[in-house]
């Protein structure tokens, strides 16, 4: 031990600095899961009750939470006494007015009988692609979703019911507290389905409601009972909050949403073309949910309109195409009387939109989106991989809509019946081209590269900026980002001015035990770039390491000496506030440590 205490003492303890790249997607199914594209699995229902269809058709219309028992049977594994009952809106009426049984699911696997989970999933939702000739394009475009924020997963299944082949289906990721404790590590805060109660069918009995277009009604939460439908315990106050600092304290709402997670999910929506969606033709479609760090996120849903989708039909006597759809725009006056009222207007968006930083926040996850994803050959790979797999189940699928002929066609063109279906690779083109075309997404940005921490500062090098910022956090939630700024001039920690190296100091680096993520954003007078591309998504992550060299070590740790940046022994600690020192430990580790008064 002599020996190692004199190499500690006499020289300056020597760390490397390094930072990793998060990837969320690491959060998502690993091959051979549930939303497994590569299988095409069947999924059995078999009702204890034979009138099972006019029991769930009633309870559709009457009593939508009641939900009756079945058998079902997976890869040969039979789960008894699951919970079933008919879901979805248009998707559901479309087909039970056509008598046809291909309506879609909701498959509670623990109702009746609590733990039973298939394949590590509790909730199943199956969707009959109804208005999809192709019945990928909500796979297709999640698969986009997924690589900017939280979004489900999505796969395709054969389902049979009492023995008999009902149809391929897509199999949906459901929305609830498993999902929230995938993405978020926690599952207790308010989660809302934001979707009004309006129906498709019945609309003479059917109550109507403002759509959930988060506008401001008043402090009384009742107001706002048929526009959002709460999925949690509670949330009432904390979702009319948001709505109220949306319309009278716009200022502060970073304080109560995150503000970068929705851009993301506005700007996905619009580069995928889902029109079927709140910044988008209709208003719904999506999920609200607070994280323990007080912010809303939001969460996209049914994506089965991606690509324009059935949305089509709606801009047969509507110009300008639909592939041109405006990527600013903040309501839809679907009564062309050159007004909006309340009913069509999106605040959020209006608000967002109209803040100069946001807008070039927007405006760069448009082109990361468009330049990353809007690929036509890596998603015709993505649409043959899938179409492939599933060729013969829907050629056996007898209660679809559409013919096979359609099943293909829609792929690379718009099919007309007495509705529109706009196809997926016409759509990807059309729509490239157009957002490449704006003044605002056209504008060349700076360019990053080249991250490097060292001695406690962090640099990286840029070109075309006037400004380069670190936005950093140690958030447990991977939020509330803080801006620091960076610099070029020699000052600051900066080595060489004008080298188009920017320097600032490691935020946070006082603190122990501790990661500290961060990204970058630099601007120029034109445009907004960030790196990594996908922040805040995807983020640098870095942590002060405590090996300092294989030394022999003895059972258990004992401290063995403090020492300060010289390699001096320190008597007393409470002598150096603010200052740090390292706790050497006789396992050969070292501990940077900061006390603060």
């Amino acid at each position: 031990m002599k020996k190692i205490f004199s190499f500690l003492f006499f020289c300056i303890p020597v760390f490397i600095f390094s930072q990793t790249l998060y990837s969320p997607q690491i959060l998502y199914d690993s091959p051979g899961g549930l939303f497994d594209e590569d299988s095409l699995r069947e999924i059995h229902l078999d009702f204890y009750d034979s009138d099972y269809h006019t029991v769930l058709v009633d309870s559709w219309f009457y009593n939508p939470s009641h939900r009756i028992p079945a058998k079902l049977t997976l890869n040969g594994i039979v789960h008894d006494s699951v919970g079933v009952r008919y879901k979805g809106n248009s998707t559901f009426c479309l087909p039970n007015d056509n008598n046809s049984p291909k309506v879609p699911y909701n498959i509670d696997m623990n109702y009746f009988i609590g733990g039973q989970k298939l394949l590590d999933y509790k909730k199943i939702k199956l969707a009959n692609a109804w208005m999809d000739p192709t019945f990928i394009k909500q796979i297709v475009s999640s698969n986009i979703y997924r690589r900017y924020l939280p979004s489900g997963e999505s796969n395709l299944v054969k389902l049979y019911s009492q023995g008999n082949y009902v149809g391929l289906y897509v199999n949906d990721e459901s929305i609830n507290k498993q999902f929230l404790e995938k993405h978020f590590d926690e599952k207790s805060g308010p989660l809302f389905k934001c979707d009004n109660i309006d129906r498709f069918c019945d609309t003479a009995n059917a109550p109507s409601a403002m759509p959930p277009n988060l506008y401001y009604m008043g402090d009384d939460t009742t107001l706002y009972y048929n526009s959002y439908d709460m999925k949690s315990d509670h949330g009432w106050t904390e979702l009319v909050n948001l709505i109220k600092t949306i319309a009278v304290d716009f200022e502060n709402i970073d304080s109560v949403l995150n503000v970068d997670r929705t851009l993301w999910a506005f700007a996905v929506n619009q580069v995928v073309g889902n029109l079927d969606c709140y910044n988008t033709y209709y208003v719904h479609n999506y999920y609200l949910y607070q994280t323990e760090d007080g912010l809303f996120q939001m969460i996209p849903w049914d994506l089965d309109n991606s690509f324009v989708g059935a949305i089509l039909g709606s801009f047969w006597w509507y110009p300008p195409a639909a592939s041109e759809y405006d990527p600013y725009s903040v309501g839809e006056d679907h009564n062309n009387n050159g007004f909006l009222d309340i009913w069509e207007e999106r605040p959020l968006v209006q608000k967002l939109l109209s803040d100069p930083l946001y807008r070039e926040i927007y405006n760069a996850h448009l082109r990361t989106i468009i330049y990353e994803s809007l690929d036509t050959l890596m998603i015709r790979t993505n649409v043959n991989q899938l179409q492939n797999l599933a060729s013969t189940a829907a050629s056996q699928d007898y209660n679809k809509v559409f013919s096979m002929t359609e099943y293909y066609d829609n792929v690379d063109s718009d099919v007309w019946t007495n509705w529109g279906f706009a196809g997926i690779i016409n759509t990807v083109a059309q729509r490239k081209s157009y957002l490449l075309s704006l003044p605002e997404i056209s504008q060349n940005p700076p360019l990053l590269n080249s991250v490097n921490i060292d001695n406690d500062y962090v640099t990286v090098s840029v070109t075309n900026a006037n400004t380069v910022e670190l936005l950093a956090t140690i958030s447990e939630y991977n939020s509330k980002f803080k801006s620091f700024t960076m610099y070029d001039d020699g000052t600051n920690g900066d080595l060489l001015a004008n080298d188009g190296v920017y320097t600032a100091p490691l935020p946070y680096s006082s603190l122990i035990n501790e990661t500290i993520k961060f990204y970058f954003r630099a601007r120029n007078d034109d445009a907004l770039a960030l790196l990594p591309e996908r922040a805040e998504y995807e983020f640098f992550e870095f942590a002060l390491p405590t090996a300092m060299t294989d030394l022999n070590s003895d059972k258990g740790r004992k401290l063995i000496n403090i020492v300060d940046l010289l390699g001096r022994k320190v008597l007393n600690a409470k002598d150096y506030i603010n200052q740090p020192l390292f706790y050497i430990y006789d396992d050969g580790t070292v501990e940077r440590r900061i006390m603060i008064k």
